[in-house]
């Protein structure tokens, strides 16, 4: 059974904290700083690198210019707004974190995303989960009228993921991505806040 806690008081701040049957979807701290740079710069196992935008330029930042990325994150805790990123957890242990990004905000339609820093979850359903709860809370937290992904045709785990949760391909530009000298399409897929209200309500 699901267990959700939107806001959670603690002291003058509001905690949003997200409990799955898998995975728990947390507000970011300052401690989780240091876990997010030695996931990104410094772990033996950054496979997620080669399947996260491996199209973009990775920014090599030393640590301290990694953390000034997040003040407005901690700002938007600081003032109880709807939050752009949450950390994935299981079991106390830093897995992840999902994140979303105005595509167009005069039309109220946003991206949202995953990663899986530690590949040994990449199994066992902790996506799924995690990516169906941050889709809830943005839609529950948020007045968009939709909310999509951006990937690639080589992200087949991130197409599938998505279409789990009831997003459908909406656009596919052919060979607009190279990953290790090779085309793929660019892919775009997305759900609709009236097709997720409906898929809500089929659930028991």
């Amino acid at each position: 059974m699901k267990c959700y806690t939107f806001s959670r008081r603690s002291g003058f701040v509001s905690i949003v904290h997200i409990k799955g049957n898998r995975v728990v979807l947390r507000d970011l701290t300052v401690d989780d700083l240091d876990d997010l740079f030695y996931w990104n710069y410094e772990a033996t196992d950054r496979e997620h690198l080669k399947w996260n935008g491996p199209y973009y330029k990775r920014p090599s930042l030393g640590r301290q210019e990694f953390k000034e990325k997040f003040k407005a994150d901690f700002t938007n805790i600081e003032l109880n707004q709807p939050r752009k990123i949450l950390v994935i957890e299981v079991d106390g242990r830093l897995i992840g974190t999902v994140n979303w990004y105005w595509e167009d905000e005069v039309t109220n339609w946003l991206s949202n995303g995953i990663v899986i820093f530690d590949s040994r979850y990449w199994a066992g359903g902790y996506g799924t989960e995690a990516f169906q709860l941050w889709t809830d809370y943005i839609f529950e937290s948020m007045n968009v009228v939709r909310v999509g992904i951006s990937t690639w045709s080589g992200n087949v785990r991130m197409m599938k993921l998505a279409e789990k949760i009831g997003m459908i391909e909406e656009g596919r530009i052919r060979k607009a991505r190279i990953v290790d000298g090779e085309y793929y399409d660019s892919i775009k897929m997305g759900i609709l806040r009236e097709e997720w209200e409906h898929m809500k309500r089929k659930t028991p």
